[in-house]
């Protein structure tokens, strides 16, 4: 677990007693979140490390160049950047606007697609 410089304050979470099916709240630090979450983060480290084995040497050129940039909602788990950065010892960025990226990136895909037709297969 990467310890965060600026951590978030513990978060009340409101549900149903599995034991007596009484409404509680309890509190959550940042650390048992993080802890939670640690096997699914080992398993994208994983996925980036094997993706990056894979990578053709002339990509693998302009990664080490421009680093690895994180979109989507995952992007937004904070400190996720910093782990990966550590993991592969590459700079690591999150996407302007991560939660859109992936969409906007396909549309532009999407509006080019006559530039992406090698990329098909048979």
């Amino acid at each position: 677990m990467t310890e965060l410089d600026n951590p978030p304050p513990d978060y009340a979470v409101r549900g149903r007693d599995l034991m007596t099916g009484i409404p509680k709240e309890i509190t959550v630090t940042y650390a048992e979140i993080a802890q939670a979450l640690d096997k699914s983060i080992s398993k994208i480290e994983e996925a980036i490390l094997s993706a990056l084995e894979a990578t053709p040497p002339e990509l693998s050129a302009d990664i080490y160049r421009t680093g690895i940039y994180l979109a989507g909602g995952g992007a937004l788990l904070r400190g996720l950047d910093k782990r990966i950065s550590i993991k592969t010892k590459l700079p690591v960025h999150v996407a302007e606007d991560p939660l859109r990226a992936v969409a906007r990136g396909t549309g532009i895909a999407l509006k080019n697609i006559d530039r992406f037709q090698f990329l098909m297969r048979d």
